[in-house]
């Protein structure tokens, strides 16, 4: 299943100290999101991807799982083992972090896209934060390219999401179908991606990040 062009991906996701990080509570995002004309979901970890998978099973899903690895910043989908585990549980696309940086394990960027084409049958997303990222994860043989990463990363720490002028620069660059994902906080934004060049727009916590919100919102109250 393919993410159609132009279309929202709604991330449904929560922190893991937070009693929304069930895999009942993220499949039900996922449908209401869909319900609502969501064309696709991104979601992490095995558990709730397969959740998510049982209640939509004609839905595209994004999947990734975060882990940490010690002595490594890299933490989306680091691995081809972590890949494995969230291609079994049912993603059709699956999200792995496209940065420079250094891999566990030595794993290049390419051997990884490649054995997730090969040895799994799945899309990549690759996930980047600058555009010599972009351009690296695109040529490794990337399906979609995202600009999740952009503010999040030692190279990007001064910016701030949403990425609009890397995806510019991207749209400029990239034959590959590119993905606005961060900081996309209204429709507006969303809106503006598309204009940028976004293939589709991925937003997370403006629609499904209950915890952030509420935080937010208590901040004031202090």
């Amino acid at each position: 299943m393919i993410i159609p062009k132009s279309s929202l991906i709604v991330s449904c996701q929560a922190p893991i100290y937070s009693p929304l990080f069930e895999p009942k509570i993220i499949a039900a995002m996922a449908k209401a999101s869909i319900n609502q004309g969501a064309k696709g979901v991104r979601i992490n970890t095995p558990e709730h991807v397969k959740a998510v998978r049982k209640e939509l099973p004609n839905i595209p899903i994004i999947g990734l799982w975060k882990q940490d690895y010690l002595g490594y910043d890299i933490y989306i989908t680091p691995c081809y083992q972590d890949a494995v585990a969230i291609a079994s549980a049912g993603a059709d696309i699956i999200a792995i972090d496209g940065t420079l940086r250094k891999r566990p394990q030595e794993e290049k960027l390419a051997d990884l896209i490649n054995n997730i084409h090969q040895k799994l049958g799945k899309l990549v997303m690759a996930d980047v934060d600058t555009i010599e990222s972009a351009v690296a994860s695109a040529q490794a043989g990337a399906d979609f390219v995202g600009t999740t990463l952009y503010g999040y990363t030692k190279e990007t720490e001064n910016c701030h999401p949403p990425g609009f002028s890397l995806l510019e620069e991207m749209s400029q660059k990239l034959t590959v179908p590119i993905i606005a994902e961060g900081g996309i906080s209204t429709p507006e934004d969303a809106k503006k991606a598309l204009e940028y060049g976004a293939y589709s727009v991925v937003v997370g916590t403006a629609i499904t990040g209950i915890d952030l919100k509420v935080k937010a919102f208590q901040g004031m109250f202090n």
